[in-house]
């Protein structure tokens, strides 16, 4: 994947964490803040990114702490990581950005519209990632690793999770398409399909890697939190327009919690894709983008 037109940045915040994050397009662009799934980090890209380039996009991914050059920040929720990308637009001198991103960036997406509603123009979320219930946990319903990964994190086993986690972590460094479609076995075919894209496949292997060359540590951080009870996100307070899309046929982030998730957003809107996964939307990025362009 070509990164020459991406620029890599890093600061260093009130704590002393290393807070990084990515850039690409024109820096008088319409801007656009993008957060990664889970694992994710600032290199977490498309390998085509025309659907960018074509709207004149100027894209800022944020690294949550843990992962990649950003520190590990251990105990977090999602608030921590909102005040980290507030910080990043205050030091890009950016007001106000469309906000999108998928998976495991949904809650750190409503932590941050309900903590900065002035610095969202609107909002969408792609398979977001949901509190998920005992009776939705299980395996005809997700896949093994996140059911696994929720009995761990509720009961707080942080050692149970990295005896998890390490093993996949080792996996996907070592071959990072190989690891995943381990992961993804029980995924639709859909999925499969998205899978087998060359381009997804280059930007997929270029962010796993540097998203989990710095150690585990980051991605037990996040289950804990993403399994947890949320307790630093109220959807009540998220007042931006958000846009949800998601497929009925999704193993990863169960379409019923999303639902849930959804009727207590204020300004919350849910549209199903009829087919499709939990990475659906990589082939649908142009419909996704000018749907949340146009309410802003």
């Amino acid at each position: 994947m070509s990164t020459v037109d991406v620029r890599d940045h890093s600061m260093v915040v009130a704590d002393g964490r290393v807070v990084a994050w990515t850039e690409c397009g024109p820096v008088d662009g319409v801007p656009v803040l993008r957060m990664p799934g889970t694992p994710g980090c600032r290199w977490t890209l498309r390998a085509d990114r025309s659907p960018w380039t074509e709207r004149s996009l100027r894209v800022i991914t944020t690294e949550r702490p843990g992962f990649g050059a950003s520190s590990r920040l251990a105990g977090r929720g999602f608030s921590e990581h909102a005040g980290d990308v507030a910080k990043i637009l205050d030091h890009l001198d950016l007001a106000r950005v469309w906000v999108y991103g998928a998976s495991g960036a949904a809650p750190h997406i409503l932590a941050f519209s309900a903590l900065y509603p002035q610095r969202v123009r609107a909002v969408t979320v792609l398979a977001g990632a949901a509190p998920v219930s005992d009776v939705e946990a299980k395996a005809e319903t997700m896949i093994p690793v996140n059911v696994r990964g929720r009995q761990l994190a509720r009961a707080r086993d942080v050692e149970g999770l990295r005896a998890l986690l390490e093993p996949i972590r080792s996996a996907m460094l070592d071959d990072p398409l190989a690891g995943f479609r381990a992961l993804m076995a029980e995924a639709p075919q859909a999925d499969q399909n998205v899978m087998s894209d060359s381009q997804w496949q280059e930007a997929f292997s270029l962010a796993t890697r540097e998203a989990l060359i710095c150690g585990v540590d980051g991605w037990i951080d996040e289950t804990l939190a993403v399994c947890g009870d949320w307790n630093d996100v109220d959807p009540d307070r998220v007042s931006p327009s958000v846009t949800w899309w998601h497929t009925a046929s999704d193993r990863n982030a169960p379409l019923s919690a999303a639902e849930r998730l959804v009727a207590r957003l204020p300004n919350g809107t849910l549209h199903v894709w009829p087919e499709g996964g939990h990475l659906t939307a990589y082939h649908r990025e142009p419909q996704v983008l000018d749907e949340m362009l146009a309410r802003g």
